[in-house]
């Protein structure tokens, strides 16, 4: 097999912080590098656990815009992120998580914007706060969150370069969210094992690459586990088997494709490789996201990958993990934020925030509309031809973005739409075949599963 860039130069890194990682843990692989006595788990064997997960929060500090032109054209170029409620979303879903009182949240990569240090501190400061209220939060970074050569603010109508972070200060900063309460740490990735309970541990992989991103000047989409990482997570899922606990795996990218239509930089570039290794590890439930889409895949022996919808984009979902001890059962389903409870209480009186469910809609669906009217460029098609088909590419986003385009009424509407009819004859293949996947039908459910989790290797 052959060595790719990416672990050429986490071979490098490691060359430099082995000696003192290991001098640190006093071992090598992934034994306990704390005692049992000095992790903070409050929980009891045989507890019944809640977990939240939410995945591409991409946060952007208030501090680095003024809700000016540059920062709205900015918005309006993007692919539907409402960053000009991120601070108040986040705000509605700290207060959400904190009355819900779950064991753990999980964030799943893609925290901030584009890596800017005062978007990671400030969100950090919210985190805090879930965490004084009793839940433990754990957190990976994802393709946009370190090294990022796109960290920006904006003023008036330009935007400044701002000040992003490294690797290292990612760990500074998020500490006391999963690296203080790691079991062990992998020596070439950020990635971390960490105990939720005695009997869940979550293993949470970074699986982005960043190293290139300041001399290629923007940053790496795709991600990898690389071959020592992969010998890590074996020596884990040995440690978890002897412990007799159950692994839930974590990642930013996905580990299967979620869509047929061929898209790279969202599935694991050695997915071949990783699919394998995990159903050989009983490795059999992946948390990821990246691709904003809320979608359940399972491979032929039972992985399943829950991509859970980007959390900045509607219809802003988060995932609820009930899970079960007596008999490894994990229970998901996705929900909706609600920012409109939130704002009665804190007596808010921006309509947009009072009226969020139909704001947040209609800023997703004329955004839709707008990318899929331009999509349609020099085609030779009418001005009604094609307004029919943006309007049907918006409804369509709306309930393919929420994991709910797979099946029901609105799905049996939408097909037997004429524009639908009119993608269906378009003369572009992909724009056709991607229109086309969107509906199709799929199991199991996008927005809710139920499974058991397998033993780890003893």
């Amino acid at each position: 097999m052959g060595v790719s860039s990416a672990d050429m130069f986490r071979s490098l890194k490691t060359a430099v912080i082995l000696t003192a990682g290991l001098s640190l843990l006093g071992l090598s692989g992934c034994m306990a590098s704390r005692s049992s006595d000095d992790l903070p788990v409050k929980l009891q064997a045989g507890q019944p656990l809640t977990l939240v997960v939410a995945s591409d929060i991409h946060y952007l500090s208030p501090r680095l815009h003024d809700d000016g032109e540059a920062f709205h054209t900015y918005i309006q170029a993007g692919d539907g992120k409402l960053l000009s409620y991120i601070d108040p979303m986040s705000e509605a879903f700290a207060e959400e998580v904190k009355e819900q009182h779950p064991a753990a949240l999980i964030l799943s990569g893609d925290l901030t914007n584009n890596g800017e240090k005062a978007s990671h501190e400030d969100l950090a400061a919210k985190l805090k706060r879930i965490e004084a209220a009793g839940t433990q939060v754990y957190v990976i970074p994802g393709n946009h969150d370190l090294s990022n050569p796109w960290a920006r603010r904006f003023k008036g109508d330009s935007q400044y370069k701002t000040e992003a972070i490294t690797p290292e200060q990612f760990v500074e900063i998020y500490e006391a969210f999963g690296y203080h309460q790691s079991i062990s740490r992998d020596t070439s990735t950020l990635s971390y094992l960490a105990k939720v309970s005695p009997d869940l541990w979550l293993l949470m992989l970074d699986t982005s690459q960043y190293d290139l991103n300041e001399f290629a000047g923007f940053p790496q989409t795709d991600g990898e586990i690389p071959s020592t990482t992969q010998e890590w997570i074996k020596d884990c899922t040995r440690l978890a088997g002897k412990n007799g606990a159950r692994i839930v795996t974590v990642m930013h990218h996905n580990l299967v494709d979620h869509s047929t239509v061929p898209i790279k930089g969202f599935t694991l570039n050695n997915s071949k490789e990783i699919v394998p290794l995990f159903e050989k590890l009983r490795l059999n439930l992946v948390l990821s996201g990246h691709i904003h889409i809320q979608d359940i895949r399972q491979t032929d022996h039972g992985l399943y990958d829950i991509a859970t919808s980007a959390f900045s984009v509607y219809p802003h979902q988060y995932g609820v993990m009930q899970y079960d001890p007596s008999d490894r059962t994990i229970n998901y389903e996705s929900t909706q934020v609600d920012v409109e409870a939130w704002a009665r209480k804190q007596h808010v009186s921006d309509g947009n925030l009072t009226g969020f469910a139909e704001y947040s809609r209609q800023f997703f669906a004329e955004h839709s509309y707008n990318k899929s009217y331009a999509s349609l460029g020099e085609l030779p098609l009418s001005e009604a031809d094609k307004t029919l088909m943006a309007r049907t590419m918006s409804d369509i986003n709306l309930l393919y973005f929420a994991g709910k385009a797979a099946s029901g009424p609105e799905r049996e509407r939408l097909l037997a739409s004429p524009g639908y009819r009119l993608w269906e004859k378009a003369d572009s293949i992909f724009l056709q075949g991607y229109v086309q996947s969107m509906l199709e039908p799929k199991t199991p459910d996008n927005t809710k599963l139920q499974m058991t989790l397998q033993g780890g290797l003893e």
